[in-house]
């Protein structure tokens, strides 16, 4: 990092989505009186800027707090506060987006960087498995849910961290521990916060997230013998891994190259799953398996299919349906079409309803934005109004029923006037290299702890 010679701190902006630019500040800036971070810029998210990042956060330093603004302000900011350094904290971002942000700062004035694992990596005292990816929706949930119920099996206290998604009330989202659809019907979690904490609970295994992930961690470890990283987009884990798993998709094959932080993960693993090998062709399963071989000659490789289990296959033979998918997935993600494409293939739905025409409010915004995005209907739900929006543009279609293609029952928290068929992903090895791994694990770093009666 750079260090100025005057004695004033080095002025900085952070670039960030709500999730890894909270989790650089907390761990490097906050209580460092050598640098004065002067604004967080948002993207990705909607809704997440015109906040400030709340003073009992920020610290002493900060008792005022830290605006959070548009990322399009980030030239403005940098030349009206004389900043110099831009660090760039999100993820699943194509290298060349990336550097065209370097350039910008750069214009204004600034120097740009990226903080890197020995800087932003928290040690636990328990040990820690980390599940990540190359680029969103890979997998990786399906994984560590699979990981989660593999440790129970045998015994183990598992305590999942989840990536972190604080996009309400950011003071009250410091510190957050999920046992039940109870605590997240109490926290009015959105649906991309059910999305991925659900499945978790349904099997009895509790999910910490949050903001302060120093504090997060600390709570955690109070109540289990190992720790589960569930990663977001294509991040860095937060937390130093004794395990570092990194989910390849065959479906992007390439893109383990392209995009960041996927290939600091791709680089860094210590084993490797090639996920969606059920789906995807033998061609591109050998063009990502030559990728790894490529850097990690020897690393383990294991290979995992994504079962599509549909509760009510009935309801959907000779219909016409609508699908909604899992948002990050669908959009950032730069998938066109997900599970429940394929669900509705498979079980012989006459007709998939083409949503752009029905797409209410800020979902119609979504399809200008995103305009790969195809029969699917990305589960948009980080606020109330979009989740409004999603309720009302499936109303309005002229389907017989709603494939819900999310981890989470949308059922629960919709009133839609059409039932509901719902499809997961289930993953299953195929071979036995996974659980030669955990056995491992398990082995080295778990013997001679406790095992739950």
């Amino acid at each position: 990092m750079l260090h100025k010679r005057s004695p004033a701190p080095v002025r900085v902006v952070i670039m960030g989505a709500a999730g890894r630019d909270f989790h650089n500040f907390n761990v490097v800036f906050r209580d460092n009186p050598a640098y004065e971070v002067v604004a967080f810029t948002a993207a990705q998210i909607p809704g997440i800027a015109g906040r400030p990042y709340p003073p009992a956060l920020a610290g002493p330093l900060y008792p005022k707090g830290i605006p959070i603004h548009p990322e399009e302000d980030m030239p403005t900011l940098v030349r009206r506060h004389k900043v110099d350094y831009v660090y760039f904290s999100y993820s699943d971002v194509p290298h060349l987006e990336v550097m065209h942000k370097a350039s910008q700062a750069l214009a204004a004035g600034a120097s740009f960087g990226l903080l890197g694992p020995k800087h932003t990596m928290l040690a636990s005292r328990l040990p820690v498995i980390s599940v990540c990816a190359v680029r969103t929706g890979s997998g990786k949930s399906p994984l560590s849910q699979w990981i989660a119920g593999w440790l129970r099996e045998r015994g183990h206290r598992v305590a999942v961290l989840r990536h972190p998604m604080p996009y309400g009330d950011l003071e009250r989202q410091a510190v957050q521990r999920f046992g039940s659809l109870a605590d997240l019907d109490a926290a009015n979690a959105t649906i991309e916060e059910r999305e991925e904490y659900e499945p978790y609970l349904r099997a009895g295994t509790p999910v910490f997230a949050g903001v302060d992930y120093a504090r997060i961690l600390a709570l955690a470890e109070q109540e289990a013998d190992i720790i589960l990283w569930d990663g977001g987009n294509n991040d860095l884990p937060f937390l130093r891994p004794d395990l570092h798993l990194v989910v390849v998709d065959p479906h992007r094959a390439g893109h383990e190259t392209t995009y960041h932080p996927g290939e600091a993960n791709f680089r860094m693993a210590d084993a490797y799953v090639i996920s969606k090998v059920d789906s995807a062709t033998r061609q591109q399963v050998q063009q990502v398996r030559r990728a790894i071989r490529s850097i990690k000659p020897r690393a383990p490789i294991a290979l995992a299919a994504l079962e599509l289990v549909v509760d009510a296959p009935e309801r959907l033979r000779g219909k016409r349906v609508a699908i909604v998918g899992d948002g990050p997935t669908l959009t950032h993600g730069d998938l066109s079409f997900g599970a429940g494409v394929l669900a509705a293939q498979r079980h012989g739905a006459a007709d998939i309803v083409d949503p752009k025409p029905y797409a209410i409010g800020e979902l119609r915004a979504t399809f200008r934005q995103w305009p790969h995005l195809g029969l699917e209907v990305p589960a948009m739900g980080y606020s109330d109004a979009q989740k409004h929006d999603l309720e009302a543009t499936l109303n309005a279609m002229p389907a017989d029923a709603v494939l819900d293609a999310t981890p989470v029952d949308l059922s629960r928290i919709l009133k839609v006037n059409k039932p509901f068929v719902n499809v997961e992903y289930r993953l299953s090895e195929r071979g036995n290299v996974l659980v030669r791994l955990l056995e491992r694990f398990q082995k080295r770093h778990l013997a001679g702890r406790p095992i739950q009666g």
